[in-house]
């Protein structure tokens, strides 16, 4: 591994308040973000990471390659919970299994945030597309996690409907934030467009060390409850999206070439969604624990993800 670019990592302002956020609540400071501030910090990083991936849509056109990504991404999301959830079954419930793989199915639109700043630090860029990929990424998981589930839990007594749950995962705040972004970037007149530019952009990353320093309390917080799971929970989030990262590292040079793009679908394969599938989960598995996916997702992944694994997953794509 290049021990630069993990040294670099791992020095990120944005990653420090991160773990600053952790050592806060380790020590039981009183040091707090408020929920109101909290979500509209993420609103903002939703709201900017979609226009201005709309604006470069814009300016890219649509070519076979955005086409080839797009699908790529979506058998992405669904295949990761399929095989998945047949690994986890075989020590958790059924409603566990199937949130679980759903959670790692599904993607995380804070650490496709962080994998932007890693690549702005080493001065590469990705297309715009790929934030369509991220926000299309998001349901196919939910939806297979929940057929999953309907299929193999034959104890099921609450009868969720498919339509409710496709529907719930599409109007879910984060992702109509971002689809909604994207789209607005994408026919927004270029000229009144600019106007905009110096919000998404000079501010961005300090909103972003603010909200990964509330995310570093939020973990260590969720840590605790997840203890009681053990070994095969802790094992399975380092872990598995390990390999996803690696493999899809790999296997993505059959997509696109350009290693910015590459790099984000690595990072896409390996996150996992700790927003917008819980909220799914509540409504369409009541009997699966929070607190084992959301632990699991946001204690245990995240920071794998955005210290050792993005690095990771660029010296596999720049062998």
């Amino acid at each position: 591994m290049d021990y630069q670019i993990l040294i670099s990592n791992l020095t990120n302002p944005t990653l420090l308040f991160f773990v600053l956020g952790i050592i806060a609540t380790l020590v039981k400071s009183d040091l707090e973000i408020p929920e109101s501030s909290s979500k509209f910090i993420a609103l903002y990083l939703l709201f900017s990471i979609g226009f201005k991936g709309g604006q470069e849509l814009a300016h890219s056109g649509f070519t076979n390659e955005i086409v080839y990504s797009l699908l790529f991404g979506m058998v992405l999301a669904s295949v990761v919970p399929i095989y998945t959830f047949f690994i986890l079954k075989r020590k958790l419930s059924i409603s566990d299994a199937g949130a679980v793989a759903a959670t790692y199915g599904s993607v995380s639109a804070v650490t496709f945030v962080a994998a932007a700043s890693f690549l702005e630090a080493q001065s590469i860029t990705f297309g715009g597309h790929m934030v369509a990929v991220m926000a299309l990424m998001e349901s196919p998981a939910i939806i297979i996690g929940v057929i999953l589930m309907m299929k193999f839990d034959k104890d099921r007594t609450t009868i969720v409907s498919l339509k409710s749950v496709v529907q719930h995962s599409f109007t879910n705040g984060s992702v109509l934030m971002i689809l909604g972004s994207l789209v607005i970037g994408l026919i927004a007149d270029t000229k009144q467009a600019e106007g905009i530019i110096p919000f998404t952009t000079d501010i961005f990353k300090g909103f972003l060390a603010i909200f990964l320093l509330e995310m570093g309390m939020v973990t260590a917080k969720r840590f605790s409850a997840f203890i009681k799971y053990g070994w095969f929970a802790s094992l399975f989030a380092i872990i598995i999206p390990a390999i996803n990262g690696c493999v899809v590292a790999f296997a993505s040079q059959y997509v696109t070439d350009e290693i910015g793009n590459r790099f984000i679908f690595a990072i896409l394969a390996a996150s996992a969604s700790y927003i917008a599938v819980p909220a799914a989960m509540r409504l369409a598995a009541p009997k699966a624990d929070p607190g084992l996916y959301l632990p699991m997702a946001l204690g245990v992944t995240f920071p794998f993800n955005i210290t050792i694994g993005m690095p990771l997953y660029f010296m596999v794509i720049s062998f």
